[in-house]
């Protein structure tokens, strides 16, 4: 068996233009202070990272590793959610996630998509030269606008976007796997990959790519209401990413599912610190290390009460808890004696 790797932080959530957050270093230097080992690096974030010279020169790469090291960490998985999100984009969303594009490519959604796929292949090969074996993305979403059934959807519009979604994304499964790189994806919504059917309706499309991989985030299934410990016994061998972010769904009279368009602090389900929600982290770190999850538990950061910092020193040490290291022996074993053939017989009635 294995021992999860960890802690490690997701620095999405807390790059910043101010010192210690605005820079790798000063950064890591930040991170290795709360107790992290590890750090998942967002590829678009150019304040900590360049994706394109990275893609580009092994020599960065190794720098980018040295000044980690330095500190005592390693870099556990580059990040392109935001780019991953704008490898498919319902026209309803162009708005919202133009953003999400370098300058040069926004009002301009086919362009915008191309720049997206460059990034994933920028990527690919800067995982390579990292030495990383994941990759943390989003799938984008086509069909999401239409996601409940009303009006009622005409046949076939839900296939041909998963078809679509699947044309999109097999040349970029096929250079990550060239880099042999596997792409991971957040089962979220706002993707079209957001529970474990949808994974199923990709996954058949890419012709069960094996690259076509999951992170593995508990707290999308709570606000979901999707039973998030039998998902591992799903897809334990398809889960290669771990974040370790917290949830809790308290339905009223008034609220469920939706959360009536309400604010993150007002809705029946919303993202808490470590600790702070309903997710059972001791029934996940145990089926994880059961299934031998060969990946880090990084800490994924969002909550709308606690202030980031403290969510993120309190969230070392919690992980740092969880974590189990696994046995390398039974523990009856001082029971065991040698196999006897003769006397297994005679004990069967066989003898």
């Amino acid at each position: 068996m294995k021992t999860i790797k960890g802690p490690a932080i997701f620095l999405a959530q807390f790059a910043g233009d101010e010192a210690p957050f605005d820079s790798l270093d000063a950064i890591a230097g930040w991170a290795a202070g709360l107790g992290y080992k590890g750090v998942q690096i967002p590829s678009w974030d150019a304040r900590l990272f360049d994706l394109k010279r990275a893609a580009e020169s092994k020599t960065y790469c190794d720098e980018a590793k040295g000044t980690l090291a330095r500190h005592g960490l390693e870099i556990t998985e580059l990040s392109t959610h935001l780019q991953g999100q704008l490898v498919a984009v319902h026209p309803a969303y162009d708005a919202g996630f133009d953003g999400f594009a370098a300058p040069v490519v926004r009002n301009d959604p086919v362009k915008r998509q191309q720049w997206a796929v460059e990034q994933l292949h920028h990527a690919a090969r800067a995982s390579a030269n990292l030495g990383l074996t994941a990759h943390a993305t989003f799938s984008g979403a086509l069909a999401w606008p239409y996601l409940y059934s009303w009006p009622p959807r005409p046949p076939g519009l839900i296939e041909e976007a998963f078809d679509e979604l699947a044309r999109r994304w097999k040349p970029i499964l096929d250079r990550f796997d060239e880099a042999g790189v596997d792409v991971c994806y957040e089962i979220h919504p706002g993707e079209d990959l957001h529970d474990g059917v949808t994974y199923e309706m990709f996954l058949e499309r890419v012709n069960n790519h094996p690259r076509a991989c999951l992170l593995y985030d508990p707290s999308h299934f709570v606000l979901q209401q999707l039973n998030y410990l039998d998902y591992i016994d799903h897809y334990h061998e398809r889960i290669k990413i771990f974040h370790v972010k917290d949830a809790e769904f308290n339905p009223t009279g008034k609220q469920g599912v939706y959360g009536g368009f309400q604010s993150w602090l007002n809705r029946a389900g919303r993202f808490r610190s470590l600790g702070d929600g309903q997710v059972d982290f001791g029934a996940i770190f145990s089926k994880l290390a059961a299934y031998d999850f060969p990946g880090w538990a990084v800490l994924e950061w969002e909550c709308c009460l606690k202030h980031p910092e403290d969510g993120a020193r309190e969230g070392a040490e919690f992980i740092a808890n969880h974590i189990i290291r696994v046995a390398d022996r039974a523990f009856d074993d001082f029971a065991a004696g040698n196999v006897d053939t003769a006397a297994n017989r005679k004990m069967l009635g066989l003898a």
